[in-house]
């Protein structure tokens, strides 16, 4: 049986992560490390200016005052007194499509896991408020339960995305590419009760691209969407014309 580190960016309490942790557990044995609060967006920073404190709960789950990406750090050391085979984090409340696995402390947690041999999953259902956390679990289970036979590049994530409908209801599963989104609102101002004017970060821009073939597209179509994504953001294609005009400088 593999080893299983699980953790989550909507922190040890959320419904999700309690979820994810039980249909796992009947196919892998698990160890849970989960921020002790909510750090949604917290992307894949470390905390790197004071020590963290960790916490045992009463269910076995582990939390840290930190962020996603600390507990997947500690965690896949084997400092808590397991060393996984592989990590998967989620249930998040809300989608992690397009543009926004460059801040989701979900895919985060899941990428922290990127050197070991099996892919690390990060999975999302698509809901602000969800209501079929058991659809979600029941698809990471069953990823996780044949994962071993899977073959991907090294250091390949899958971030996977699932419809907020009973299990019943799922069309299917697609592999997809990330669509992208259009430029979010600018931060908007607000007015303390002491006259301090403070500023709210505004939502996810709109959809910009859900062609056949994205994550926003199978979501919409009620399928669940597993995109292989990369940790290597180098821009292949363009390395000959950085390099031309960069030769016309000289």
């Amino acid at each position: 049986m593999i080893k299983v580190l699980i953790s989550n960016d909507d922190g040890v309490y959320a419904p999700g992560l309690a979820a994810l942790a039980e249909a796992i557990s009947k196919v892998a044995e698990i160890q849970v490390i989960a921020p002790d609060r909510n750090r949604s967006g917290a992307s894949n920073s470390l905390t790197l200016d004071r020590p963290l404190e960790a916490h045992t709960h009463h269910n076995g789950f582990i939390s840290l005052n930190g962020t996603p990406t600390d507990c997947v750090h500690m965690g896949v050391s084997g400092i808590f007194g397991m060393v996984p085979d592989l990590v998967v984090s989620g249930i998040n409340a809300g989608a992690n499509l397009g543009d926004d696995v460059i801040y989701s402390g979900t895919v985060a947690a899941a990428m922290e896991g990127r050197s070991m041999s099996l892919p690390p999953i990060a999975v999302s259902l698509a809901s602000y408020h969800p209501e079929h956390y058991r659809t979600a679990a029941q698809v990471a289970a069953m990823l996780v339960r044949d994962i071993q036979r899977i073959n991907m590049a090294p250091r390949t994530v899958l971030n996977v995305n699932v419809p907020d409908v009973p299990m019943d209801d799922i069309q299917g599963i697609h592999v997809t590419r990330l669509g992208h989104r259009e430029m979010a609102s600018g931060p908007v101002a607000a007015v303390d009760p002491r006259g301090c004017t403070r500023y709210w970060v505004a939502g996810a821009g709109k959809v910009a691209d859900r062609d056949p073939g994205t994550d926003f597209h199978a979501i919409e179509q009620k399928y669940v969407s597993i995109t292989p994504i990369q940790i290597d953001m180098t821009q292949y294609s363009g390395m000959d014309n950085l390099a031309g005009w960069l030769e016309e400088l000289q």
